[in-house]
């Protein structure tokens, strides 16, 4: 069990620490400021209450562990009105299925049914020829200067992907994108009041949007993944408009993990790649360490930087006593370098033997990581063979948040 530990002194010197990841330098590059968190120990006691982790095997064991609970919508209800967790986007995200615990998570997730090889391979098939589509794009523009690799294939892939898959108007898709960026504010570390109240519009109309959504298929059924659900659900719950409400969140879940978290792998592992110009002839001469270099880049900058976990009850965690219902942030993009884990965490290396914690694990493993892979592999092969080398023209921006990463724009131009 180990010896307790005594927060109050620790928790004030993070503080700093802390304020620091929250600025603009902060945010582009949070590995110095993740080293020293690293440095007071796997642990350390959050400026807020609750705790931070740093270190990898304490991270794999929290999310591997069912002691430690998503903080689901009965957790939330107990931290009162007055709190983010009683936002109106708070609540409705935690009727989705990253935030059940059992036995409602088990019952949803089997009724999502699986990305099971015939979906991927016929998924697959759809992504090859938007990817050699979108990259024609890119090389086009790139022929007439400077071009902006996030809006013209970064942020375009995932959506179009997905979709389709659901059988979405194309019209629609930008709207979704935008509001899908606007949501990931109530799932932030710390947000904003504003930041919450944006959170809230972009739910409020992403409900209606796929409420009317599952009623139009109820209406008029076909072969797409929402019919199949509205199948599955009518068999499962005798009342149609809960029913409708499960389809709905199922079809919520599945656009907001699609979109957000897969476009930064994308646009991530395109910079690495440019930062890294030998990988370019590298992965050209062996198209076999295609999976790896997407293995690594999730490793090195992965998408979500934060999972957060509940304790289930009173117990030490590393040292630290925890109590029932407190809250521990997993920071992943820290773990991720933990010297502890891996050699040399600081550099970028296509041979490394994968290990990564980019889509959780236990329970909560992601359903969509397959997807994710199918969809960063496809496109990482086609530019290293479709493409002529490409340079930085200027370093990218990145959104105001510490938790979901996101890079607002990556303008290339021809070697």
């Amino acid at each position: 069990m180990g010896s307790v530990t005594t927060p109050s002194s620790d928790r004030r010197a993070t503080v700093s620490l802390f304020s620091r990841l929250r600025t603009a330098v902060g945010q582009a590059d949070p590995f110095p400021i993740y080293a020293e968190l690293r440095e007071r120990g796997p642990v350390s006691p959050a400026p807020w209450g609750g705790f931070l982790v740093t270190g990898f095997r304490t991270c794999d064991e929290v999310l591997r562990s069912s002691a430690w609970l998503e903080p689901d919508a009965r957790w939330r209800e107990r931290q009162g009105a007055s709190t983010r967790w009683s936002a109106p986007s708070s609540r409705e995200i935690s009727r989705t299925l990253p935030a059940l615990n059992p036995p409602d998570h088990t019952r949803v997730r089997r009724s999502a049914g699986n990305f099971d090889r015939t979906t991927i391979d016929r998924i697959g098939r759809r992504v090859d020829r938007v990817v050699e589509r979108l990259l024609a794009g890119l090389r086009d523009r790139l022929h007439s200067g400077e071009a902006d690799f996030v809006a013209l294939v970064g942020e375009e892939l995932p959506v179009v992907t997905i979709g389709d898959w659901l059988g979405l108007p194309s019209s629609d898709f930008p709207r979704l994108r935008e509001l899908t960026h606007d949501q990931v504010f109530t799932q932030e570390l710390l947000p904003s009041a504003s930041q919450l109240a944006r959170s809230d519009a972009a739910m409020d109309e992403l409900r209606a949007y796929f409420l009317d959504l599952v009623r139009e298929r109820r209406r008029r059924p076909g072969e797409d993944p929402v019919s199949g659900w509205i199948r599955t659900w009518d068999l499962l719950e005798p009342d149609q408009d809960k029913a409708d409400e499960a389809v709905y969140f199922l079809a919520l879940f599945v656009l907001l993990a699609a979109l957000e978290t897969t476009a930064t792998l994308l646009s991530t592992m395109a910079l690495l790649l440019v930062e890294h110009p030998d990988s370019w002839n590298l992965l050209a001469a062996q198209p076999d360490l295609v999976p790896a270099f997407v293995e690594e880049s999730l490793r090195y900058d992965p998408p979500t930087h934060v999972i957060s976990r509940i304790a289930a009850r009173d117990c030490l965690l590393e040292g630290f006593e925890v109590r029932a219902d407190d809250m521990v942030h997993l920071l992943v993009g820290a773990a991720h370098r933990d010297p502890a884990r891996f050699s040399h965490p600081e550099s970028f290396d296509v041979r490394r033997k994968p290990a990564h914690l980019s889509f959780s694990g236990g329970i909560h493993y992601c359903l969509g990581a397959p997807l994710a892979r199918l969809e960063a592999q496809a496109l990482l092969r086609r530019m290293v063979t479709h493409l002529p080398r490409l340079t930085l023209v200027r370093r990218p921006s990145r959104a105001p948040r510490v938790a979901f990463r996101r890079l607002m724009n990556l303008d290339v131009a021809l070697a």
